[in-house]
């Protein structure tokens, strides 16, 4: 029988909107989250800040009309998700953040729209953002949280990595989760090589893959503590590293006949898999940019 999560969700969502971190948007106030929202995806999707308390109507459309699909608004508003503002210490609004109002994966809280303006960044506002939606879920017996990032979005791809979240899978983005059934974990480099490692209950860290190049090609070592790890570390441990690998620019396929097979783990899996998925979404990234620039003039040569 599958289990519905519906009713702890909605317990969750109230306990976002009562907490000190999070005020719920309230009528009036959509259209400020959406400009919000689009200045989020202007940064990720094209690199320019945005200050979205001075769009006007005709630079929304502008803008939104660059950003092609990924510009779309969020259609049904409390319908789909609820919508909160992140506060800075002084309860002023800093940022935003969204949580579905059903579950995705093994009953994960999703969460959308992380965004904190510029000029409130480094002072974890965004972190204590994620924080409450997982003592959320926690507390409502949820496995936790998952949200999704674009392959382009790099630095906020380095962030998620940074706060711990694990790589859950890539099949249109790469999908990252805050799982209580998942340790934390950290990445090292040692003689050439990334090294993942798990904590224990006592913190003693435990290396379980290491990564490292031979002729130009990705190595990939399993230690006797991975094949002991079972359960969700077991099947999302190299798809963590695999990210951090990407990131790091280093190789990550093993052999013609690994990347033979690279479609296998187009949903996530093995580094190969996050490779073949690169190409895929980089051209169509590449093809969105060309979209959202126009026709361009041919180059006569003269210049």
């Amino acid at each position: 029988m599958v289990r519905s999560w519906d009713a702890a969700v909605e317990r969750a969502q109230d306990r976002l909107a009562a907490g000190p971190r999070l005020r719920a948007v309230v009528g009036g106030e959509e259209r400020r989250f959406a400009l919000w929202d689009l200045a989020s995806l202007v940064e990720g999707g094209l690199g320019e800040l945005l200050d979205p308390d001075a769009v006007t109507s005709q630079a929304e459309r502008e803008w939104r009309e660059r950003l092609g699909e990924s510009g779309r608004e969020w259609p049904g508003g409390e319908l789909y998700r609820r919508r909160y503002w992140v506060l800075d210490e002084a309860g002023a609004v800093a940022g935003t953040v969204a949580v579905d109002n059903w579950t995705k994966g093994p009953g994960q809280l999703a969460v959308s729209s992380l965004y904190v303006r510029p000029q409130a960044r480094g002072r974890g506002l965004a972190a204590g953002a994620m924080d409450a939606v997982y003592e959320a879920s926690a507390a409502e017996g949820l496995p936790g949280f998952r949200l999704e990032a674009h392959w382009s979005w790099r630095h906020a791809v380095r962030y998620y990595l940074r706060r711990g979240l694990w790589v859950v899978g890539w099949r249109h983005a790469l999908a990252l989760a805050r799982m209580p059934q998942l340790p934390p974990y950290r990445v090292s480099e040692a003689d050439g090589r990334l090294l993942l490692l798990v904590a224990d209950p006592h913190g003693a860290w435990t290396p379980i893959l290491a990564a490292g190049c031979e002729g130009g090609r990705l190595r990939l070592d399993e230690t006797a503590d991975y094949r002991g790890t079972g359960g969700w570390v077991h099947e999302f441990a190299r798809s963590t590293l695999a990210v951090h690998l990407a990131l790091a620019g280093r190789p990550l396929v093993r052999g013609p006949q690994w990347w033979a097979e690279a479609w296998r783990w187009a949903d996530g899996g093995e580094p190969e898999g996050l490779a073949y998925r690169i190409e895929q979404l980089e051209q169509l990234e590449r093809e969105a940019l060309t979209r959202s620039r126009g026709p361009q003039l041919a180059d006569s040569g003269d210049g």
